[in-house]
């Protein structure tokens, strides 16, 4: 993971809000039906509504975040649900680190 692609990725403040949200996903998100807001991740709609943004707002921003490994999609039925990766967002951190 090079610091740059992670500089770039956490450089938008609606990419840093939803990893601050999806850090505590009962305390910022509402029960859904299917799927365990811990287990399964926070359906991708829900991420949208709480943002004030299209579904296709979002989409980009969770693909830039999902790509670069810092969250987790999981489809169950037709939604995507997604979590943070805890290691990966570890690394995240380390490369940043290093680089200064």
């Amino acid at each position: 993971m090079r610091p740059e692609e992670v500089a770039a990725a956490l450089s938008n403040p609606r990419r840093l809000r939803i990893l601050a949200w999806l850090s505590r996903p009962r305390a910022n998100f509402p029960p859904q039906v299917d799927g365990d807001l811990v287990k399964d991740g926070v359906c991708g709609l829900f991420i949208a509504r709480k943002l004030g943004v299209t579904q296709a707002s979002v989409s980009e921003h969770l693909r830039v975040l999902t790509d670069l490994g810092l969250l987790r999609s999981k489809r169950i039925k037709q939604w995507t649900f997604y979590k943070r990766d805890e290691k990966r967002i570890a690394a995240a951190k380390g490369a940043l680190q290093r680089s200064f």
